[in-house]
């Protein structure tokens, strides 16, 4: 049978986040490098649900296109009845680079259901929408702010939010009549619920955007979706919280953690991200040889490059973990170079690493860093080992490459994790 629940990744941290997601919650799933082979696919046996770990949020609208249109004509052959495109959980995005709206443009037309949900909120991690206006966290557990007052992603350096009102902000990228259904009507009962849905469906909005402010809002909002998919395939979008809203309408419930175990060997991470949740991780991570890379020289200078990766493989074969990073020690960008620039660099440079001293796990920080370093690694699949921190996934990696198959590999947001996240991926819990 045809796996019912289909999700393309902007990038690959949310990607993973969300196969865990399924995961746990006792869904047969596997993610992707990019659209598998049909040997692929069947070597990944039999599945409920299968992703596609893309890197569309750094890309201009006609990079998106032609990204995204072999990903719709995929999963509509495959039957799957709900297909995710699994954005940030703080929506950050922008007309000319990452357009959530110009995706739903693309995706939309193999899934014309009526009903194109967006679910905001995603309440394990902090991210809350009411009314339609999105608030989010400052690191795990931290004070929760509106979205266009957030300390980090008010100052986005690729895509600023700007703006709380999701329907205002996805206006902009093209969905100019986004309805919005309201946390206070979920206490209506179904038959109110379904009804009120169906007056918005009437005006024929170009997508409805369901509130999520708590955990319970999940399973009525999963209801009213996956009774959509069940009618008409249907294309969703919103962080990790729509897997979770349609399992917790199935039943789903997620499992007991899995601990983590210390790491058989030492352990190369590689930060890309200017966050202060990972510039607070960097600084608790006592365990590393700890090493500060020059991002403009790694792109433009081929002998840095080359000298960096030979120093870190000293240490690596000597037991020694290290932690390398391409952002700046302040945390504030300087570097003249285009970030998807930095990232190329950074993914290549990650080879140049594992290919002096290949090691069994692997840690990899910050959205586009890891979109483009996976991308150049060379494995075509990802299961779900663990979630060492809420949205951080950890994976076994699926690879014809004998030194990748099996690597342990973890993907972190920039905003993701606790702060001693990078000592337990040595150290375990």
């Amino acid at each position: 049978m045809a796996p019912r629940y289909g999700w393309y990744g902007d990038d690959f941290t949310g990607a993973s986040d969300t196969l865990a997601v399924l995961a746990q919650r006792g869904q047969k799933a596997i993610l992707f490098r990019g659209i598998p082979t049909t040997d692929q696919l069947r070597r990944a046996g039999d599945l409920d649900a299968v992703g596609i770990a893309g890197a569309s949020r750094a890309m201009a609208p006609g990079e998106m296109t032609a990204e995204l249109l072999p990903v719709a004509a995929f999963f509509a052959d495959l039957g799957v009845r709900l297909m995710h495109y699994k954005c940030c959980s703080t929506f950050d995005s922008a007309p000319h680079v990452g357009s959530i709206g110009h995706a739903v443009s693309v995706l939309g037309g193999a899934f014309p259901n009526a009903l194109s949900p967006i679910v905001g909120g995603q309440p394990n991690i902090g991210r809350f929408c009411t009314f339609s206006n999105l608030f989010a966290a400052a690191g795990t557990g931290g004070e929760v702010f509106r979205i266009d007052r957030h300390p980090t992603m008010s100052v986005h350096p690729v895509t600023p939010m700007a703006e709380a009102d999701l329907r205002r902000h996805l206006a902009a990228q093209g969905l100019a009549r986004v309805a919005g259904l309201h946390y206070p009507a979920y206490a209506e009962g179904a038959d109110a619920l379904d009804a009120r849905l169906g007056t918005l469906l009437a005006d024929t909005p170009d997508a409805v955007l369901f509130d999520v402010s708590r955990v319970e809002d999940l399973a009525i909002v999963g209801r009213l979706i996956w009774q959509a998919a069940e009618r008409e395939k249907v294309l969703a979008v919103g962080a990790s919280s729509v897997a979770q809203a349609v399992c917790a309408h199935w039943g789903a419930e997620p499992g007991p953690s899995a601990r983590l175990a210390p790491s058989e060997g030492p352990v190369f991470l590689l930060a890309g991200s200017l966050s202060p949740i990972t510039r607070r991780q960097r600084e608790a991570a006592v365990s590393y040889v700890k090493l500060q890379l020059d991002a403009e020289q790694l792109a433009r200078d081929p002998a840095y490059a080359a000298a960096q990766a030979e120093a870190i493989g000293v240490d690596l074969k000597a037991g020694r973990s290290v932690l390398a990073t391409t952002a700046p020690e302040g945390g504030e960008g300087d570097t003249t170079l285009p970030p998807g620039e930095v990232a190329v660099a950074t993914a290549a440079f990650l080879n140049a690493v594992l290919a002096k001293a290949p090691v069994k796990r692997l840690g990899i920080a910050g959205g586009d860093t890891s979109s483009r370093a996976v991308q150049a690694l060379d494995l075509w699949g990802l299961a779900y080992l663990g979630m060492p921190s809420p949205g951080v996934a950890l994976c076994r990696v699926h690879s014809d490459a004998p030194g990748l198959d099996g690597l342990e590999l973890m993907l972190k947001g920039g905003q993701m994790g606790s702060p001693d996240l990078f000592e337990r991926l040595i150290h375990g819990d």
